[in-house]
């Protein structure tokens, strides 16, 4: 069963992203599961530290945008949006080239509140980095202007 309120393709969310950070570091979701969103991202040295490796705080924005992407196709757009409320990283194991591959799946999709875990591994399945998210569900405004 899936768990998406919103059906969506790869393709339609490549064009969402036009102009945004995520387009600007490589990001690409590449498949939705029923319980799952994926994401690639080329580790080149432009998302690298000052020592040769992807940077914590690129593998960070990537399993925020993933885990954010996935928590939005959850609801009711219309009426709700979500926004990360509070991520947390453990950073397990360096890469300096290729491509990660970051998989967001729900722990919890509550009325008000998201838990998302999003592993982050390298092109031979090894971790590079876990991450939990959490989202805030709230209303929809009205947009200023």
């Amino acid at each position: 069963m899936s768990i998406w309120r919103t059906e969506v393709t790869p393709d339609v969310l490549e064009r969402l992203s036009r102009g945004t950070f995520a387009e600007r570091i490589g990001i690409r979701v590449t498949e939705i599961g029923p319980d799952y969103l994926r994401a690639t991202m080329p580790v080149t040295p432009e998302v690298h530290q000052p020592y040769g490796v992807l940077h914590g705080g690129v593998s960070v924005a990537l399993a925020e945008t993933v885990g954010s992407v996935a928590a939005n196709l959850c609801v009711d757009r219309e009426r709700l949006e979500c926004f990360g409320q509070e991520i947390n990283a453990n950073h397990l194991r360096s890469i300096s080239s290729g491509v990660v591959t970051a998989t967001a799946r729900p722990y919890h999709i509550g009325s008000r509140s998201h838990v998302w875990g999003i592993e982050i591994r390298d092109e031979r399945g090894r971790l590079v980095c876990v991450s939990r998210l959490t989202m805030a569900v709230v209303q929809r405004r009205e947009s200023a202007g």
